[in-house]
């Protein structure tokens, strides 16, 4: 009632330009203050007041929106942070439920905007409740810590500040991963995260061998035995030795030349066992790490060879044919997308490459290096990962994209397409792309009843 007073009070006062005031009030008020979800960091009469002091800041300040046209932003802006330091605070209630919500409203938060300069205040303050969050809370609660760990590296960029998060947090990360007896889903967020989070921050190459052994000590208990069978493996646990090789495979895209070498010899002809799982995604994951290696094998030596190349590629044709009937359909036809593209790379050096648009910008995804960064950036950002690529200067950084760019609305206006235009360049590509499959689909005869 109170705040239906105010905007009625605007409203009578300022005319037509007050029901826009209002207009504006009630669709901030909906957005920011009046509908909380299950988590409040405060109580509903601190919102109503809230709502009241900026539908009052509102009021006495629409001569200085029509000078500068800020007043409703900066509003806003300041109701966007309120909301971020209550997130904050309720990061260390006595209730799991209330710091769940906490911890997944920051991780919204941080992987759909860039908050530099709030965080980069608070980082230490943040650090502590996930460190906190991460040694009391369980399953959940740890797995929301863990990917907030990692947005908040995100956020801050290579540099001391993230170096100073990261080092607080590292034996932490370790000691989970290490742990038998810790939350298996707890495990598994803690191998993406520290994972990217060692590409990062950390500043000490030895520092980066060391925790690819810790994911080397993971992955490799799903080799295949050596008479040709798998251990029995739960698919949680499948699924903790996944990430663990994908995160190894990230850390392989900035190790040294001799790093490099030693893991060739060590790693590249066992890697093929792991092609026998029975998890698909295991499969999938250990195509795609060969393939990053035959290419960064390749970088580093033009004439590479490996000993066991026609066994390799036997067993990656197998995959990219397989029609093993006791697998899902849908699993066999990831599976043959997959492995047709590391066949390509491990025969003909050639990779299917992949263009990311983003605003007004472009970005092609030409290598496996490449996809592996992009894919483990955006597990983390998810849809705001093109806001990430046109904003964060860490990340424009890591793909060589420069400063960003500054476009007005006018300009984006401008170059936005018609829907019609849309459904042409649509239909153009979907036929392009049907075109393409064709040529790798099983042409199937009928030869009737005999």
């Amino acid at each position: 009632k109170e705040n239906r007073h105010v905007f009625s009070k605007v409203n009578r006062g300022h005319g037509v330009e007050g029901c826009c005031v209002y207009s504006s009030l009630v669709f901030v008020y909906t957005l920011l203050g009046g509908q909380h979800g299950n988590v409040q960091p405060f109580s509903d009469e601190d919102a109503s007041l809230e709502t009241l002091s900026h539908c009052s800041s509102f009021s006495d300040g629409i001569s200085v929106a029509d000078e500068g046209g800020f007043v409703f932003e900066d509003a806003a802006q300041e109701d966007f942070q309120y909301k971020l330091k209550g997130f904050i605070d309720s990061t260390v209630d006595k209730s799991a439920k209330t710091r769940q919500g906490a911890l997944d409203g920051l991780k919204t938060a941080m992987a759909t905007r860039i908050l530099y300069e709030f965080i980069s205040e608070r980082r230490m303050t943040i650090t502590d409740s996930i460190e906190r969050c991460l040694k009391k809370g369980k399953g959940e609660e740890q797995r929301a810590a863990a990917s907030l760990a990692c947005l908040l590296c995100i956020q801050l960029g290579s540099g001391i500040e993230s170096e100073e998060v990261f080092k607080t947090l590292k034996p932490i990360f370790k000691n989970i991963l290490a742990d038998g007896s810790a939350n298996i889903q707890a495990r598994q967020a803690v191998a993406t995260s520290l994972g990217l989070c060692t590409l990062v921050a950390e500043d000490d190459i030895l520092d980066v061998h060391s925790t690819m052994e810790c994911f080397e000590n993971l992955f490799t208990r799903s080799y295949a035995r050596a008479d040709g069978t798998c251990p029995s493996i739960s698919p949680q646990t499948s699924q903790l030795h996944t990430n663990a090789l994908l995160s190894w495979a990230l850390l392989l895209t900035i190790c040294t030349s001799n790093q490099l070498k030693d893991i060739l010899r060590k790693h590249l002809p066992k890697l093929q066992r792991l092609l026998e799982s029975e998890d698909v995604n295991m499969r999938i994951a250990a195509g795609e790490t060969i393939a990053l290696l035959f290419e960064l094998a390749r970088d580093m030596d033009p004439e590479f060879e490996f000993d066991d190349w026609d066994e390799l590629c036997d067993r990656l044709n197998a995959l990219a044919t397989d029609c093993v009937k006791h697998r899902a359909k849908t699993d066999k036809r990831k599976q043959r997308s997959v492995f047709r593209d590391v066949l390509k790379a491990v025969e003909e050096g050639d990779f299917q490459s992949e263009t990311i648009r983003f605003g007004t910008e472009r970005m092609n995804i030409d290598s496996w290096v490449r996809k592996r960064t992009y894919d483990a950036f955006r597990e983390f950002v998810g849809s705001g990962m093109n806001y990430h690529l046109q904003a964060n200067e860490f990340i424009r950084d890591v793909f060589e994209l420069g400063p960003p760019m500054l476009v007005d609305s006018a300009t984006m206006k401008a170059m936005k397409i018609s829907r019609f235009e849309r459904h042409l360049h649509n239909s153009a590509a979907f036929k392009a792309r049907t075109k393409a499959r064709n040529k790798f689909r099983d042409k199937r005869v009928d030869v009737g009843e005999f």
